[in-house]
């Protein structure tokens, strides 16, 4: 409950960091989301629902969010005429890296009160715990 609760806790911080820049009111959803669609070129909606573990409509619904705020946009899919590909736009690859820059800033803090040191060790254990995992990055949620 510990890992949870901390996750949580830095989760909440991101996203008041996040309110305070005035970008759209972007869930934790949308952050996985925006990291496959960095990873997978010419990804579709059903292939977003498989990796975050939702229904169709729910990636659909995200999809069409994005689409509205910018972040994303449609093309034809290049070897399915009934598919849409699914990339991010300048707007959401700057998402991304503003994304890094606020989840470094909340470690560095991390960090500052558990100390560089134990934060290292911490990053070992969970490196080498993940190392052995398998699925990828997705909400459980």
């Amino acid at each position: 409950m510990l890992f949870a609760r901390t996750f949580r806790v830095m989760t909440d911080r991101f996203h008041e960091r996040l309110a305070e820049r005035d970008l759209e009111p972007l869930r934790p959803a949308h952050g996985y989301a925006f990291r496959y669609l960095a990873d997978q070129p010419s990804a579709t909606a059903v292939d977003l629902a498989s990796h975050l573990g939702v229904s169709k409509q729910a990636a659909t619904r995200t999809v069409a969010e994005l689409v509205e705020w910018g972040y994303v946009h449609r093309t034809a899919h290049p070897t399915d005429r009934r598919a849409h590909a699914l990339a991010l736009t300048g707007k959401g690859r700057s998402y991304l890296r503003l994304a890094d820059e606020l989840w470094a800033e909340l470690e560095a803090e991390f960090a500052d009160v558990v100390g560089a040191r134990q934060l290292a060790v911490l990053r070992e254990a969970l490196e080498t715990y993940l190392a052995g995992a398998t699925g990828g990055l997705r909400p459980v949620w």
